[in-house]
């Protein structure tokens, strides 16, 4: 079976039904719930996802944004399809690798990073501008996919 490891960026298209990369993320979350892809989030993601979440929420304009956003964080940390990185010695010293040698956001290394452990695939939104200085070698050392394709 397939392991992807999701960064903010999908969860958040997922839960927006005006994103533009929303159907994409859709189909993420389809295969996850159907047990045809297994899902890892790092810890980080899940703080991260919380206030993408509740700024969404607040833009739509829909009601108590905050207890949505909550809801959302205990839907993927309990959800039976959807696993937590194991934090580790291992994964911290690979995230801050990851990030000193491409200078990307911290988070984005913990992605990189946990499905670089997992043996998966990191998926993101898009390619993230810190992702560009060093995107060849990046993508010869993580497999990558990006819900808005490759665009080089």
């Amino acid at each position: 079976m397939s392991i992807v490891v999701l960064d903010t960026g999908v969860i958040a298209e997922y839960i927006d039904l005006t994103g533009r990369f929303h159907r994409e993320a859709d189909a993420v979350f389809k295969s996850v719930l159907d047990r045809r892809v297994i899902a890892i989030v790092p810890h980080m993601v899940l703080a991260e996802t919380y206030y993408v979440s509740f700024r969404i929420y607040q833009k739509l304009g829909l009601d108590h944004p905050q207890e949505r956003a909550d809801r959302l964080i205990e839907w993927v940390y309990r959800s039976p399809n959807i696993s937590l990185a194991e934090p580790s010695l291992e994964l911290a010293l690979l995230a801050g690798r990851t990030k000193a040698l491409f200078g990307l956001a911290l988070t984005d290394a913990y992605v990189l990073a946990s499905s670089k452990l997992q043996k998966g695939k990191a998926v993101f939104r898009s390619k993230e501008k810190e992702m560009v200085r060093g995107y060849d070698d990046l993508i010869r050392g993580y497999e990558i996919v990006f819900l808005g394709g490759d665009h080089r």
